[in-house]
């Protein structure tokens, strides 16, 4: 006589009194019907997970160029300030418990294709960037010690501009979350 065991209670028993469903084996209906229930909680669980990744993936594909861009300068902007942290604002020099933006040196407006350039963004407080519309004239002294002369006229000569893909900008982003990450990882060891 050969014994199986119980899917639901695990405790063994001779197959013929077996209940046999799917090639499941129970011992009576109820270990049955409490099977078929967590296996429908499972499977509504497993089906909302799917359905989230299903509108997760169509949110993405319908986002614009602009939104993909405002998502990759958040991300960048993040970077320079745990780049940066510690440093005293590149405008005025100072340290304070404020808050503290990714101030660029030339403007995103004015110099679009600067606009992910490492060395044109650095940590500056919200009274320079916001109130005294960078600080340019300090910033650029403060930038001239901090990179050296050829870099800061190479920041202010003329740049090709950049027309980025949808693909380039996602792949932008993702670089700097990883960036973000690992010096987030760096910090907390």
């Amino acid at each position: 006589m050969k014994s199986r065991r119980c899917s639901q209670c695990r405790k063994k028993g001779p197959q013929e009194e077996m209940l046999i469903r799917n090639l499941k084996a129970f011992c009576n209906v109820e270990c049955f019907a409490e099977f078929a229930a967590s296996n429908i909680t499972k499977l509504a669980e497993q089906g909302r997970k799917v359905e989230r990744a299903r509108v997760q993936k169509k949110k993405q594909a319908l986002k614009t160029k602009s939104e993909h861009l405002k998502e990759c300068q958040v991300a960048f902007n993040r970077f320079i300030r745990l780049r940066d942290e510690g440093e005293p604002c590149i405008s005025c020099g100072r340290y304070h418990q404020g808050q503290y933006h990714a101030g660029h040196y030339r403007s995103v407006g004015s110099a679009p294709e600067l606009r992910f350039e490492e060395l044109n963004c650095h940590l500056q407080c919200t009274p320079c960037n916001n109130h005294l519309s960078g600080n340019l004239i300090k910033y650029r002294v403060n930038l001239i010690k901090k990179l050296g002369i050829e870099k800061v006229e190479w920041l202010e000569g003329n740049h090709p501009p950049k027309h980025y893909q949808v693909s380039e900008i996602i792949e932008l982003k993702a670089h700097y979350r990883k960036l973000c990450r690992d010096i987030e990882k760096q910090q907390a060891a």
